[in-house]
């Protein structure tokens, strides 16, 4: 899929609806899902957390983080995207978002979708980011890459998705927000 037929796609199916389940104590977080079109295909960003960090330590996840004080969900997407990464709002065109993701660790996730309009060199925060890597869109968008299971958190049963790429295990919320967007472009 190019990056014309992501627009045109994107554009045209209704979002679904969110997954929420603690959301009146969840701590509000945004997440930017950079996509870049490379030899005709689109791309994912993904980063690596730090083993060091509190939160989430070594998990595969979109750039992105906690919001600040009077600021809105695609500005800390926008601001935690540069921070981690280095690429900057000037070289992204925020197109959308998806559903918000709240997670059982107390977070609601606001993902925030945004095309690279130039190849970038990546400068990673090390103390926050230990690599990064492009994910193929058509891997989010093969139903026999995603592989679901129901745990039980806090006294309920949730479907929690998973997506094994290469020596990387992508699960939880970051796998539900590629879930979520294979939605959103309507391929089942």
């Amino acid at each position: 899929m190019n990056r014309q037929q992501f627009l045109q796609r994107f554009s045209l199916q209704p979002a679904k609806g969110s997954v929420l389940l603690q959301m009146e104590k969840s701590k509000a977080a945004a997440v930017l899902v950079v996509l870049r079109e490379y030899q005709g295909e689109l791309q994912l960003l993904l980063t690596k957390r730090s083993s060091d960090l509190r939160h989430h330590p070594g998990q595969i996840s979109f750039p992105g983080g906690k919001m600040e004080a009077n600021e809105q969900s695609h500005q800390a997407a926008l601001r935690e995207t540069h921070e981690e990464t280095g690429i900057t709002p000037e070289q992204l065109q925020l197109i959308g978002q998806l559903p918000s993701y709240a997670t059982g660790t107390g977070f609601l996730i606001q993902p925030w979708i945004a095309l690279l309009n130039q190849e970038a060199e990546l400068k990673l925060q090390a103390s926050e980011v230990e690599s990064a890597f492009w994910l193929p869109l058509s891997f989010v968008l093969d139903s026999q890459n995603i592989h679901s299971e129901y745990f039980a958190m806090h006294g309920q049963s949730h479907l929690v998705h998973f997506m094994p790429y290469g020596p990387h295990l992508i699960w939880g919320a970051t796998a539900a927000i590629l879930y979520s967007l294979k939605q959103q472009l309507h391929f089942y």
